[in-house]
């Protein structure tokens, strides 16, 4: 059963809803370009699937999707959650969530790709792809640190260092920013991609070539940690970025 998760977390960042609908918009092209059989025809998140309304994206699109479905007060301050979902013949279903635009000192802003599938297993393209996909995000949404997963390397990473759910590790890769990224140690056994931003990728699957051991993955939290590239931003936050 497929379970794979790529996400990235910023702390407090002031977004306009154009602005977030831009880089949303960029996502998804770049998404399709990774990948256009899983990554077409996207719904509208709602309570009715498989009928849920399905959206054309572009930036106007998504502006308007994301205004219809934030309607509270203080959204300036709290930010914007939606999200969209897409599953096509012979692929995985595949969700993409976002909260941006949070400008409270205690509400983590998130991008996050859940692919899910009880047909299709890890070795489906789109899968080995997943570092690229981190990448992408991290360059789009400018994000802080990010990570990809499934559910046993997850749940294997939190409970070795006690990590609540936004907390910065190392899955089967792992993006850094900036800062967090100068600190990281140079000979994990991984492919070492830097991306815009000064960022960095550390792909422990070589480019989906091979599946990293849970204790692949544990060695490289305690010698990522140890180094302090996954030091928590600090709560209440100051900043979007270590």
């Amino acid at each position: 059963m497929l379970d794979v998760v790529v996400n990235g977390f910023w702390g407090p960042r002031e977004e306009s809803v154009p602005g977030i609908a831009e880089r949303w918009y960029a996502t998804l092209r770049g998404l399709e370009d990774i990948d256009g059989s899983t990554f077409e025809r996207w719904h509208e998140a709602g309570t009715d699937r498989p009928s849920d309304p399905v959206l054309e994206p572009s930036v106007p699109a998504l502006a308007d999707y994301i205004e219809r479905t934030n309607t509270g007060p203080d959204l300036d301050v709290f930010g914007y959650t939606t999200s969209l979902w897409a599953q096509n013949p012979g692929t995985a279903n595949v969700s993409m969530a976002v909260h941006a635009g949070s400008t409270s000192r205690y509400t983590v802003n998130s991008v996050v790709l859940a692919f899910r599938s009880r047909e299709i297993d890890e070795t489906t393209r789109v899968i080995r792809r997943a570092p690229r996909i981190l990448r992408l995000l991290a360059e789009h949404w400018e994000i802080d640190a990010g990570q990809v997963y499934d559910r046993h390397q997850y749940r294997a990473v939190a409970e070795r260092f006690d990590l609540a759910n936004s907390d910065p590790r190392c899955g089967r890769a792992v993006f850094l920013s900036a800062r967090r990224a100068a600190l990281a140690p140079a000979a994990l056994p991984a492919r070492y991609v830097r991306t815009a931003h000064d960022g960095l990728v550390i792909d422990l699957t070589w480019d989906g070539t091979q599946y990293p051991a849970i204790e692949t993955i544990l060695e490289a939290n305690t010698r990522l940690r140890a180094a302090g590239a996954l030091e928590k931003l600090p709560i209440p936050f100051d900043r979007a970025t270590f």
